[in-house]
Formats: C-alpha cells, sequence, structure tokens
C-alpha cells in the first residue's frame, strides 16, 4: 500500500478515487509512565515513555487506515493527515485519515499516447 500526504504519486496516474478512509486510535496513559514523565520534565530531556506510546499510536491509526483502504480495494492512500486530539484528561485519540485511490503506474497509459516511432 502506497501511502503519501501529497495529492499525487509521483510516476503514477491516479484511476480511481474511491473515497474518504481513516483510522483511529484512543490511548490513556499508565499512571506509572506518568511519574517517569514528570521526572524526565524536572530534569530535561526525551519523555521516551509518551515517545513510545505516540509511536505506537501513529502505527495502530495507520494500520486501521490501511485496511479500511484495502477493503474498499484502493492500492494507494493519498493526501494523508494526522490529528490528535484530547478526549479526556489523561487520554488522547490519534486520527489518521485520507483519500483512498487505485494507482498505476504512468507507463501504464503509455497507450493513449501516439506511437511515433513507425512516423
Amino acid at each position: 500500500m502506497i501511502i503519501v500526504t501529497a495529492n499525487h504519486v509521483a510516476g503514477k496516474r491516479i484511476v480511481r478515487t474511491l473515497g474518504l478512509v481513516r483510522g483511529n486510535t484512543i490511548r490513556a496513559r499508565h499512571i506509572g509512565k506518568d511519574i517517569m514523565a514528570t521526572f524526565r520534565n524536572i530534569v530535561g530531556g526525551e519523555v521516551t515513555e509518551y515517545t513510545k506510546l505516540l509511536a505506537e499510536s501513529r502505527e495502530q491509526a495507520l494500520d486501521r487506515l490501511v485496511k479500511e483502504a484495502e477493503g474498499l480495494g484502493a492500492n494507494a492512500v493519498i493526501s494523508l493527515l494526522l490529528q490528535t486530539s484530547m478526549i479526556q484528561g489523561g487520554a488522547a485519540e490519534l486520527l489518521a485519515y485520507g483519500t483512498a485511490v487505485v494507482v498505476e503506474d504512468e507507463a501504464s497509459s503509455s497507450s493513449d499516447r501516439p506511437d511515433w516511432s513507425t512516423a
């Protein structure tokens, strides 16, 4: 599955647009990780507990988006966006969304062009 943030895929042409696809997950913080994150906030540095949590959330949301796109028959998702929102104190949603499309190689459309090699 090709996934891009652009509204096109280089070297490909869109032959069918299938519509909006999305994948989301809602994650809550863990008290043990919050304690470590608070400590890191005091002394400085990356809050690796939250970095890992967000990375896992992003992958899960993308996996769900891909599953929905494949269910529609897509082989690519264009215009991908990721968005987060707070659901309640300590829980946040990560949403991935884009447009499911069917793409083919630009070379596949060469039959639409005149063959000047025999002229």
